[in-house]
């Protein structure tokens, strides 16, 4: 009886994570629809796809060689998304990042995982002892997928903004670690539960810095528009009436701060010379991606 209730238990956490792990493999998707409307990967980067891509065809090998029909099941889908969504950064990322996706992908997915399945199937006959190896593979990777969000991390805390950490993310990875947890400690798979452990505690640090510094997003909008809106202005100052002239500092800073610079030419003007300045629009530079550790 007691076999039986333990059976619907891991049978019940291991559905759940399916449907919650679906839901984690999705969260992307606002993410990537910024993408698609600004017409620019801007500073996200594609490591944790390619990171999460090579994790799924791991334990897809894996569940192949327990078997296990719910691994199975998910990361296929694990497979076929992130494989999606890599397509969609390189469409969209400038030159320098799809050469850097090219090369994770080529070094992970190409090279890592052939030589692994290469070398399990050739000089491991057992298959049990197969699992074991791979098992630890997964087990490593896994851990890899949770400490990826660690750049991410980082640059919120520096700059004050979750403007590139979702919060559905951060919040079903947080709920899937706990579903896969429980699935792996009932089905006593340590190399299910254990990473499960960092996952969950890294998915509750991302969404406390979350609450932490939700606000200031739209303050870095703001600040954002701020130039946009400055009109071109002409300032003409008469050296001989200078002390007599009131300059309003606060355009003057503004402009300062601005995406236009100050450019000064002397003039003449009713026979006076004078210092003309103008004010030239200069295009913005692109966001600073961060490179991979």
């Amino acid at each position: 009886m007691a076999g039986d209730s333990t059976h619907w238990m891991v049978l019940a956490f291991g559905v759940l994570g399916n449907v919650v792990s679906f839901m984690v493999f999705l969260a992307p998707l606002p993410t990537f629809y910024t993408i698609f409307r600004k017409k620019s990967t801007q500073g996200f980067q594609s490591i944790p796809y390619v990171v999460a891509l090579f994790s799924a065809m791991l334990w897809l090998y894996y569940a192949s060689l327990k078997p296990n029909t719910l691994l199975v099941t998910i990361n296929t889908f694990g497979v076929f998304i992130e494989t999606i969504y890599i397509a969609f950064f390189l469409f969209y990322a400038h030159k320098k990042a799809k050469i850097q996706t090219i090369k994770v992908l080529a070094l992970l997915v190409v090279a890592g995982f052939g030589l692994i399945v290469g070398l399990t199937h050739f000089l491991v006959k057992e298959t049990v002892a197969r699992g074991v190896i791979v098992g630890w593979m997964c087990l490593i990777f896994s851990l890899c997928v949770f400490v990826a969000p660690l750049g991410i991390l980082r640059q919120v805390i520096r700059t004050k903004s979750v403007e590139y950490m979702p919060f559905l993310l951060s919040f079903f990875l947080t709920v899937s670690a706990v579903m896969w947890f429980f699935y792996g400690l009932l089905l006593k798979d340590f190399n299910i539960w254990i990473p499960n452990v960092l996952g969950f505690t890294f998915g509750v640090l991302q969404m406390v810095l979350y609450v932490m510094y939700k606000d200031n997003k739209k303050v870095v909008e703001e600040e954002k528009k701020v130039p946009d809106q400055l009109p071109n202005q002409v300032i003409i100052l008469d050296q001989e009436k200078l002390p007599e002239q009131i300059i309003d500092m606060m355009k003057l800073g503004a402009l300062m701060q601005s995406e236009k610079i100050t450019v000064a030419s002397p003039q003449l003007h009713n026979g006076h010379e004078i210092s003309k300045i103008q004010t030239v629009n200069v295009p913005p530079q692109p966001p600073l991606v961060q490179a991979a550790a």
